[in-house]
């Protein structure tokens, strides 16, 4: 779909986006010079970064510069064969997914680096752990703290574990907490007080 200001709807592959240089590029599916994406423009859609061969459905326009994306519709994770991104979480979880509750988040911290960091559930204190492999799975590259987030929660052997993170506008205050019972993967933790599941979750930080 292309206007008569040349500004046209594609959707392509993220060839690659670094947050800290603030863009990236979407490959060109044309088979023209790639498109710039904009750090901006990303945060315009509510996120931070994209993961690298998530799917990218944006409004582009030519520059003298060539092609630059102008606004961002859609973000598909990376194409995934249903396999688990990290043993903690199972099949079963997998393929339930748009089952669990959907919350709004802050990020808390994220290192990159280390892998994993944590966010913090609107109206609940406990911490929730982020693996950087979920995150991926997830069509994130990488997060900020403070950052605006949905998450999606499991009780897993380590405690709280986002199972799926997604753009801010996602998450609803409304939702509930409460895991089903099918999706408790460490029953044994729901009884411990706030005090033993942080000391827990500092501890798988370590």
């Amino acid at each position: 779909m292309t206007d008569e200001t040349g500004v046209k709807l594609i959707s392509g592959e993220v060839k690659w986006f670094d947050p800290t240089k603030g863009y990236g590029f979407i490959l060109n599916a044309d088979g023209g010079p790639d498109i710039l994406l904009h750090a901006n423009v990303l945060r315009n859609f509510g996120r931070s970064s994209v993961a690298d061969q998530s799917r990218v459905t944006a409004w582009v326009q030519p520059t003298n510069r060539g092609l630059q994306a102008t606004e961002v519709t859609e973000i598909r994770p990376p194409a995934s064969d249903g396999t688990p991104p990290i043993a903690d979480l199972n099949s079963t979880v997998i393929e339930h997914l748009e089952s669990l509750p959907l919350r709004p988040a802050r990020v808390k911290w994220f290192d990159k680096g280390k892998g994993f960091g944590f966010a913090n559930i609107f109206g609940h204190p406990d911490d929730v752990f982020i693996h950087v492999e979920v995150l991926r799975h997830s069509g994130f590259s990488d997060l900020v703290i403070g950052e605006a987030i949905g998450i999606r929660v499991v009780e897993g052997p380590r405690g709280l574990m986002a199972a799926q993170i997604t753009s801010w506008d996602r998450g609803d205050e409304k939702a509930d907490l409460a895991m089903s019972p099918e999706f408790d993967m460490s029953p044994d933790l729901a009884d411990e007080d706030d005090t033993d599941r942080n000391d827990y979750m500092a501890h798988v930080a370590e």
